[in-house]
């Protein structure tokens, strides 16, 4: 066989495997934006916040003055996600899904490359492992990861073999560039402190180890963290240096939001262990612990099996302890949040950010052990089966080409509602000749996002820094309900994430869908604070009975076909 031959045969089942992700991808393909994509803090928060930076040519704009106005009655630039990122430029090129689903399909084929090329380097290194490495990769690129967030969880590969090649001395120029692509492409503060803390604890214990430094990783760690300084300047000068805006966070109260005692702990903790985190990828660890399991009973008795026994034990005491620390981390910070008020805003929890990739390690380095056949194969089906199966953005949009989407979940084209928010534009400019820039407005019963995608300028918002300032001066408009409701007050006091107007009546339903329609008797709210911030109309997805306790007029009713929401437009005289 000819050696040009011979060398690409290795590769071909890669080829199988992105030919897979490709078929499997096509589940989101649909006429006119009716697929479906994640909603909870994905469509109603993390989309809008680069479509808006764009909308309003502000995505590189950090100066300390800059404001984006669609949000929050303008809100600092600084405090929202910065503008050196792949999402945002795509942003910039195609409409939001086409951008999206073009962010995630690549999210998902980079993460496939790295987790291949990790194994075939470092894992699986036969050649007739090829298929098997090509099937975990497959298997970890489908996983139930939120990609807005880059390559956060699944571009950690490349991290792995990046620092091992440097550790070794080769391809260092590749290597830094994975480094830095992986520092552009994922989020600091959900993923990158982790990474970097990881990374350099695992470097200065291999000093500690072989009794000399090793430059490679410790340059590598140096270029990822520069990139992070780079892409993540506009956020580090606002917080660190200049102190723009004192953010909701440091008013976070984990004693309120928390349920305490042993047993919450311990369930708490348990989740983490055997499911993960929904952001991070959460999947049933089961094929990893089977595999765990046959490898310990199954490899070559003597040595090697007390070997491998042990470096499994210290994987799963490592990530049993770190389920336990996250398990318990919020009452943890409950007691020492008065002492240590910037534990309130930063959470360590995120650590789970890193457990998908060590549980894909704990089932890499138990099939190494298994002899190869229909066992190991049956345990890389198993997992890419698990990973699919509760990956709830392709299993709804599988249902969606069943016609059986539940009526719970719309698609994109259904939710944003284009030709619905857009009858309420076109009349509010007809009956007063006001320009949406001219006014504010806020949603009741639906997500802000979806007046912030049609153009509108929102008082009201779903992110995870704001200012401080801004929360305090919300509150007054909707104190009446949260009086109602202590639930809904520790929501918005011990949190506040969502800035959201609140009923009562409607408790967390931040979806109300246009049928059956629902209703609202009373509904205390504080037209003259909402007047105050510039609030003109509010955009209810849920009928007022009485708009007049509320100091509202009813301004129009609107629906549309094929919309998820039929919505009451009330002013605020």
């Amino acid at each position: 066989m000819p050696a040009s031959a011979a060398s690409f045969l290795p590769a071909r089942p890669l080829w199988w495997s992105i030919g897979l992700l490709l078929l499997l991808s096509m589940a989101y393909l649909a006429p006119t934006g009716h697929t479906y994509i994640l909603i909870d803090d994905n469509l109603d928060t993390e989309l809008t916040v680069p479509y808006l930076l764009v909308q309003e040519g502000k995505a590189l704009d950090y100066r300390p003055t800059t404001r984006v106005e669609h949000l929050l009655n303008g809100i600092p630039r600084n405090a929202l996600r910065p503008g050196l990122q792949p999402l945002v430029g795509l942003l910039a090129l195609l409409p939001p899904l086409s951008a999206y689903l073009a962010h995630e399909l690549l999210v998902r084929l980079v993460g496939l490359l790295g987790m291949y090329g990790l194994l075939r380097r470092y894992g699986l290194r036969q050649p007739a492992e090829a298929g098997a490495c090509a099937a975990l990769a497959l298997a970890w690129a489908t996983l139930p990861a939120y990609t807005a967030y880059g390559v956060s969880v699944l571009g950690q590969p490349w991290v792995v073999w990046a620092l091992l090649n440097l550790r070794t001395g080769r391809r260092r120029a590749a290597s830094l560039g994975a480094l830095v692509a992986f520092g552009l492409w994922s989020s600091l503060v959900l993923a990158g402190v982790f990474v970097l803390a990881v990374a350099g604890g695992a470097v200065l214990v291999d000093a500690l180890r072989t009794r000399r430094i090793c430059w490679g990783p410790v340059l590598g760690l140096a270029a990822l963290t520069l990139t992070y300084l780079i892409v993540e300047y506009p956020l580090l000068y606002s917080l660190l240096l200049e102190r723009q805006f004192v953010p909701h966070r440091l008013e976070f109260d984990y004693a309120r939001l928390t349920p305490g005692g042993a047993g919450a702990g311990l369930l708490s903790a348990g989740r983490y262990l055997l499911l993960g985190q929904y952001h991070a990828g959460a999947f049933l660890r089961l094929a990893p612990l089977l595999a765990a399991g046959a490898a310990a009973v199954l490899a070559a008795p003597g040595p090697v099996r007390q070997r491998l026994r042990r470096r499994l034990a210290l994987v799963l005491v490592g990530l049993g302890g770190l389920a336990l620390f996250c398990g318990f981390y919020p009452q943890l910070v409950a007691g020492l949040q008065q002492a240590l008020p910037p534990l309130r805003a930063f959470n360590l929890t995120r650590f789970h950010f890193l457990t998908p990739l060590l549980w894909f390690g704990v089932l890499v380095l138990s099939l190494r052990h298994l002899p190869a056949g229909r066992a190991r194969g049956a345990l890389i089906g198993l997992q890419l089966l698990i990973g699919l199966g509760m990956n709830t953005e392709w299993t709804r949009n599988v249902q969606r080409l069943l016609n059986r989407l539940p009526a719970s979940e719309p698609t994109y084209a259904a939710y944003v509602a284009p030709r619905l928010l857009g009858l309420v534009q076109q009349d509010i400019r007809r009956r007063t000749g006001q320009e949406p820039k001219d006014y504010r407005v806020a949603s009741l019963g639906l997500p802000p996002a979806v007046a912030s995608f049609n153009g509108f300028y929102t008082l009201d918002a779903y992110l995870n820094n704001y200012p401080l300032s801004y929360k305090h001066a919300f509150r007054p408009v909707i104190a009446g309900e949260l009086a109602k409701s202590p639930a809904l007050a520790t929501y918005f006091d011990a949190w506040g994430n969502r800035c959201y107007l609140f009923s009562a009546e409607l408790g967390k339903n931040f979806r109300v869908a246009a049928l059956p329609e629902r209703r609202i008797q009373h509904w205390a709210f504080n037209a003259a604070a909402f007047r105050q911030l510039g609030g003109r109309y509010v955009l209810s997805a849920a009928r007022l009975v009485r708009p007049q306790e509320s100091g509202l007029q009813l301004f129009g009713h609107y629906t549309s076909t094929g919309a998820y929401w039929q919505l009451w437009v009330y002013a605020a005289e």
